[in-house]
């Protein structure tokens, strides 16, 4: 989401790094890059404003002239200013005493209903809570249909449907149905418009009377640009929100809706939708984002997701059979799903410090998903005894798993290559009694195609 953001504010600080003193000229030329960078983003301007403003007096002060590497010293007072504007820290939901209802608002079409299951089975999976969903959208046809199917996918009971109610008698029978079975969170779908009218958010007040939400979430589409800022402050004004969950943040929005939406309604951003899955919901860290705006990576955040989603039993069957020093091809198809569990090659350079600036070059490298997708569907392509015992792929058998795959023997060849080293590194590792964590195998080199060396960080073109 933040990618046009972060290569244009990535050009004004590699300057900015690179020379060895600052003055109050390359400081506002460098600030009026930024404003520039911001404004394009859909960054209100308002918020701009106060951004270069915070900004400047920090920049050309004392604290940046004695410092011995300036043009770091103004990265690090930026990064500070931006985690400012998202917020000091990541905004926990408030769940207080069971069951805690959440109200889930914004516009139709936002991804209410999707949020909706994906938070009810964040909530179930990782906190352990016993949630319970109910939609109170009686105006868009199979709305509340939709929520069930969603609830099953996820595990999320959901309350029976019963034609004829309305809104608010749903609501209140949600909250009755809630504490009768004990349930921790109740999470209300409510209904959206194609555009704010009065209709709706006197509906929206109504369900808020009735039930006393303990978060009053808004779901904001953040391709949405300037105007998901109107919407928030539109709704804030009316029912006060306590949070804020941009969908569709994986897209290619600008990201100026989450420094603005901050800003503008005082509510922090809690929740990044990021994929169709119901299991792609993040928590939002303010300096986490901020680092990746500026291109410091998030590796906090990879190391987390790999913690959640790596099967931790076949990491540690893994470990076990690389201290022996055997990794077939079995294990580095293994490997290859693990990563993309992780999101991919994409979804993992996006975390790491420093690739944003050889974007392209990797991709001209053909280091992207459709990169795992071939080798996986290579060693797809082996028979059984070929995966367990790579070494009698001959020449005749290398041309069958080609076409197998749909790929050239040159592909084949280069796979080959890469499980070779992988396992002579894995033979050394054994014979030197290593072993990789549990868990986090799949952030070695064994989950990851090698890289050229000259197109990463610091590494010689």
């Amino acid at each position: 989401m933040f990618e046009s953001l972060q290569s244009r504010l990535g050009t004004v600080f590699d300057r900015l790094r690179g020379r060895g003193a600052l003055g109050e000229v390359d400081v506002d030329e460098a600030l009026a890059e930024v404003r520039t960078a911001l404004l394009e983003a859909d960054v209100a301007l308002p918020v701009v404003k106060d951004f270069i403003t915070r900004v400047r007096p920090r920049a050309v002060g004392s604290e940046v002239i004695r410092s011995v590497t300036p043009g770091q010293q103004v990265v690090k007072i930026v990064h500070d200013a931006l985690v400012e504007t998202l917020g000091a820290e990541n905004a926990a939901l408030d769940l207080g005493s069971a069951p805690a209802p959440i109200l889930m608002v914004g516009l139709q079409g936002s991804g209410k209903t999707t949020s909706s299951a994906k938070l009810g089975m964040m909530l179930q999976t990782r906190e352990k809570k016993r949630v319970l969903m109910a939609s109170l959208d009686v105006n868009r046809p199979a709305a509340m249909e939709q929520l069930k199917v969603l609830g099953e996918q996820a595990g999320v009971p959901t309350l029976p449907i019963v034609a004829g109610q309305m809104p608010v008698d749903i609501a209140r029978r949600a909250l009755a149905s809630a504490r009768v079975g004990g349930y921790d969170v109740l999470i209300l779908d409510t209904a959206g418009r194609q555009h704010i009218d009065e209709a709706l958010m006197a509906e929206v007040a109504q369900v808020k009377a009735a039930v006393s939400p303990h978060e009053t979430l808004l779901v904001a589409d953040s391709l949405t640009g300037q105007d998901a800022v109107n919407i928030a402050k539109s709704f804030h004004e009316r029912v006060p929100l306590s949070g804020i969950i941009l969908t569709r943040a994986d897209g290619d929005a600008r990201g100026g809706a989450a420094l603005s939406m901050r800003h503008v309604t005082g509510a922090p951003i809690k929740f990044l939708g990021v994929g169709e899955k119901l299991d792609a919901i993040e928590a939002f860290h303010p300096e986490r984002i901020a680092g990746r705006i500026l291109g410091m990576g998030d590796v906090v955040s990879l190391v987390e997701k790999a913690a959640e989603t790596l099967d931790r039993e076949k990491a540690e069957k893994l470990a076990a059979r690389m201290k022996k020093g055997a990794f077939d091809m079995n294990d580095l198809a293994e490997q290859l799903r693990q990563m993309k569990k992780l999101g991919g090659m994409s979804g993992v350079l996006a975390m790491l410090p420093g690739v944003a600036k050889v974007k392209d070059q990797l991709a001209t490298a053909g280091l992207d998903d459709k990169l795992l997708a071939r080798q996986e569907a290579i060693i797809l392509s082996m028979t059984r005894g070929e995966r367990e015992k790579p070494d009698v792929i001959n020449g005749s058998r290398r041309k069958r798993i080609a076409a197998g795959a749909g790929v050239e023997v040159s592909d084949v060849n280069k796979l080959l290559k890469m499980h070779r080293q992988m396992s002579d590194m894995m033979k050394k590792m054994g014979k030197m009694g290593g072993r990789m964590p549990a868990g986090l195998s799949g952030l070695m080199g064994g989950q990851m195609p090698q890289i050229p060396p000259g197109l990463l960080p610091g590494g010689k073109r």
